[in-house]
């Protein structure tokens, strides 16, 4: 996803009639758009305008989700996401997560930082998420195939609810189709069930069968290092891809990552274990040598793209080039100190979390 600036950040600037202004306030939790215009780069769009989220609604500054119509694209997006990144002190956590995926080999939503003017008011900095859906797919040449979403903890690749620790009502509970169609929620259905039924005598052979194992522990090692505590059982995508036959994971929503959580409180850098957790990952890593893989890909990472010397310079980069922005942000401006000190936050977790897997890895090798 290109970008042409025209600053440092792109900057938008939406336009949406006082009255329909007032009916998108009216109801946070609605999520029925309202019509509104863009302007950015002397280029006009009509656009669906909606709010974004679940937890992330409560929050004074909210996110928003974008549709164009009429056939229109934003530098060749017909949807785009802002989210606001209002727990997080830094701003950066959740693109720093989704470049970091990108680095290890997991496929990744791009995202880039923007500026947002709505009705003439500065609403501050925001983060532009790219959309997993068909486009997605088209831009990295992959053929197109079913995409799910993973919209709440019951995504835990279990037969049994997260959330009433009773078997759940349908296989694909916790899971919204973004992309396919209602034949291919078959194959999500078979996927689940396989997970849970196979043999274990017979598991590394047919699993393999299903679900592509060297991405998954790819994506496994990403939400490990990053420490997405709900990276497990929410807060990705699922594609399966046609041409192989096997789903891949995809991250999504990594604002609670490198040392906080999703509210932005303190996490300390060993509360998320090693193995993660969900029903899929405990299986594969029962495999003696599916567990031998994980290892050394972890290990791998953990000597080269998941250090300090690789990630400072991102952390640094990313956070310089919003701080000129956010002493005009009516909601981050008071919490400029704040701001400051998380670069060291963020680094220091690094360091520890680093530390840490590597001491746990020689008992996982076990």
């Amino acid at each position: 996803m290109v970008i042409t600036k025209t600053s440092d950040i792109p900057h938008y600037y939406l336009y949406i009639h006082p009255k329909d202004l007032h009916e998108l306030r009216r109801d946070i939790w609605c999520d029925e758009p309202v019509p509104a215009k863009l302007k950015t780069n002397n280029m006009k769009y009509e656009i669906d305008f909606a709010y974004r989220g679940s937890l992330t609604r409560k929050f004074p500054k909210k996110s928003y989700y974008v549709r164009f119509i009429k056939h229109a694209s934003l530098f060749g997006e017909q949807e785009i996401h802002l989210n606001a990144e209002y727990a997080d002190p830094s701003l950066i956590r959740n693109k720093l997560s989704l470049d970091f995926f990108r680095t290890i080999g997991v496929l990744s939503p791009r995202a880039q930082h923007v500026l947002l003017t709505l009705n003439g008011k500065f609403l501050g900095v925001y983060l532009q998420l790219e959309s997993v859906n068909e486009l997605f797919l088209q831009k990295r040449g992959l053929p197109l195939g079913p995409v799910y979403y993973a919209i709440n903890n019951d995504a835990n690749f279990s037969l049994v609810s997260h959330h009433y620790n009773d078997a759940k009502k349908t296989l694909e509970s916790g899971y919204e189709r973004k992309c396919g169609t209602k034949s291919d929620d078959e194959l999500l259905r078979e996927l689940i069930y396989k997970i849970n039924t196979i043999p274990r005598s017979s598991f590394s052979k047919e699993i393999a069968y299903y679900i592509d194992v060297d991405k998954y522990f790819r994506w496994l090692a990403g939400a490990v290092c990053t420490q997405n505590y709900d990276g497990f059982v929410h807060n990705y995508a699922l594609y399966h891809n046609k041409q192989t036959g096997l789903f891949e994971l995809i991250p999504w929503d990594y604002d609670g990552t490198w040392g906080r959580d999703c509210k932005g409180k303190m996490m300390e850098h060993d509360y998320v274990p090693i193995e993660g957790y969900n029903t899929l990952s405990a299986r594969l890593l029962d495999v003696p040598h599916f567990r031998s893989r994980y290892c050394e890909l972890l290990e791998e990472i953990l000597e080269t793209s998941f250090t300090l010397e690789s990630l400072e310079p991102k952390i640094h980069s990313l956070m310089n080039s919003i701080r000129p922005y956010l002493v005009r942000d009516d909601y981050k401006k008071k919490d400029i100190q704040k701001f400051d000190a998380e670069s060291e936050y963020i680094t220091r977790f690094i360091v520890k979390r680093n530390h840490y897997l590597r001491e746990r890895l020689s008992d996982l090798k076990q």
